[in-house]
Formats: C-alpha cells, structure tokens, sequence
C-alpha cells in the first residue's frame, strides 16, 4: 500500500492490519509495516524471550 493510500483510506489501513500485516511504501520502497497490537505483542515478548530487542538504549544506559 503506497504512503498516500494509506493516507486516504486510514480505516482500510487499520482493517486490513488486524488481519495481516501491511507494508506502507513510498516511491515504490517498503518504509514501514502496520501490524495489529496483538502481532506486535507477540512479537516483543518473543524478542524478549530470545534476548533481543529492538529499543535503542536509553541516555542513561548508554552513559553506563
């Protein structure tokens, strides 16, 4: 789904990402993925579970 798809058709947006993921693109480029909160869930707590995550640390964290 282009940027200004998704822009234009917000509820098609959310609809179709509670049943799948949705890669939004501009100038034809993949730039993000909605994906429902139940994926994302599932998704961070399987992240955890394997030691990885996506978070950036934190000022203080970088600072040691």
């Amino acid at each position: 789904m282009s940027a200004r798809e998704a822009k234009n058709a917000f509820g098609l947006l959310i609809d179709t990402a509670r049943a799948e993921p949705v890669m939004i693109e501009k100038h034809g480029r993949g730039v993000v993925v909605v994906v429902a909160v139940e994926e994302y869930e599932r998704l961070a707590e399987q992240a955890l579970r394997s030691g990885k995550s996506n978070q950036k640390p934190t000022q203080e964290e970088q600072e040691g």
